[in-house]
């Protein structure tokens, strides 16, 4: 059986690169009215069934692996030198710089990737803690601020996992979290956590809340997205978002997402959100990524919709996961800011190593 499944997949892949293969139109404003159409109410129906977690909202489908394919061998779009030679610039001694920091500062650092390091009353959480050279094959372009060992020095840790795709939930870098470390995650993930992390592990469900004490709460948050690792077929565990709230100020966590109708939503449940940090990342070609990934202009419109006060983009510049350059959302988000006359102060483009002081 192995063997006709080697066969059979050798034999399509000789049809495929012997044949010229077409990208598909992709209709922008079609697809916005799409979404725009969805039924709010949707964001709060059953989201699982049958063993497999889906959107309730707009249903992705089965991903065929002959799209993949298609993806994959179809000639990617040309792109300007600017855009494949645009850096990320990286600030050093990332740790030296949070420990000359006041006791009593809070702050927000951007580590890499949808890697954040944020300082609230003394605690710290670490978002999609990604350190390691690789994402299972995609090699690491631009390296994490600091590594993982520099953690040990900073307790009480607690982390947040949206999502089991590779980019975002690394096992070696799980496993240099420092002793005491408090995980929250998606459904479907803590039994796989367990098997190489001995520290508490907390699942929370959409729109489930976890009081902390001292006036910290943690929300989870649909995305539009999509699950699988090898081991984990497609879909049995969840994607999620956070509202981290504190006494002070409130942080959106945006994980992984296509654009959708939720981010209205989440604007009117929560409309003192301060800092969202949202994702724009792979979004070419728009035929095959549209629905689990945002370009510049959706990410910036679901920053609208949140009515948040500050815009940081992730997820920018450190794997090539698409066809547009890594780089490329960076550039797209600058040369927004200018033609849309946005301010900087509101939508800073971080450094790797930057730390932006929390306003409250």
């Amino acid at each position: 059986m192995k063997s006709l499944y080697v066969g059979t997949l050798y034999i399509l892949l000789i049809l495929v690169c012997s044949s010229p293969i077409v990208a598909e139109p992709f209709d922008e404003e079609a697809w916005r009215r799409s979404v725009a159409s969805q039924p709010v109410e949707k964001l709060y129906a059953p989201h699982y069934k049958d063993g497999k977690y889906f959107n309730p909202w707009m249903p992705m489908g089965e991903k065929k692996f002959s799209r993949f394919l298609k993806w994959r061998f179809s000639k990617a779009a040309p792109y300007t030198d600017e855009e494949k030679k645009f850096r990320a610039v990286a600030i050093p001694d990332l740790k030296k710089r949070i420990q000359a920091l006041p006791a009593d500062s809070d702050f927000i650092a951007w580590i890499g990737h949808a890697t954040f390091l944020i300082r609230l009353r003394g605690a710290y959480w670490l978002t999609d803690p990604m350190f390691s050279d690789r994402a299972l094959l995609p090699k690491r372009i631009s390296p994490p601020a600091m590594p993982a060992e520099d953690l040990e020095a900073l307790c009480p840790m607690n982390v947040l996992i949206s999502h089991s795709h590779y980019d975002h939930l690394d096992v070696d870098s799980i496993k240099a979290l420092p002793q005491g470390t408090r995980i929250f995650l998606p459904p479907g993930l803590k039994a796989y956590i367990s098997t190489f992390f001995s520290g508490e592990a907390i699942e929370i469900d959409w729109w489930e809340d976890i009081d902390l004490g001292a006036g910290f709460k943690l929300v989870s948050l649909p995305t539009q997205h999509w699950s699988r690792r090898f081991g984990q077929p497609t879909n049995t565990t969840l994607w999620s978002s956070y509202l981290l709230v504190s006494p002070d100020v409130q942080i959106y966590f945006g994980g992984d997402s296509g654009y959708f109708i939720g981010y209205r939503e989440f604007g009117r449940r929560f409309p003192n959100i301060d800092y969202a940090l949202m994702p724009v990342t792979a979004y070419d070609p728009r035929w095959f990524m549209h629905y689990n990934h945002m370009n510049a202009p959706e990410a910036l419109q679901a920053f609208d919709d949140l009515g948040a006060r500050v815009f940081i983009p992730t997820q920018w510049g450190a794997f090539h996961l698409g066809d547009n350059p890594p780089r490329k959302p960076a550039l797209d988000i600058l040369k927004l800011r200018q033609a849309r006359d946005l301010t900087p102060a509101r939508y800073p483009l971080l450094s790797i190593g930057q730390i932006v002081t929390i306003q409250k």
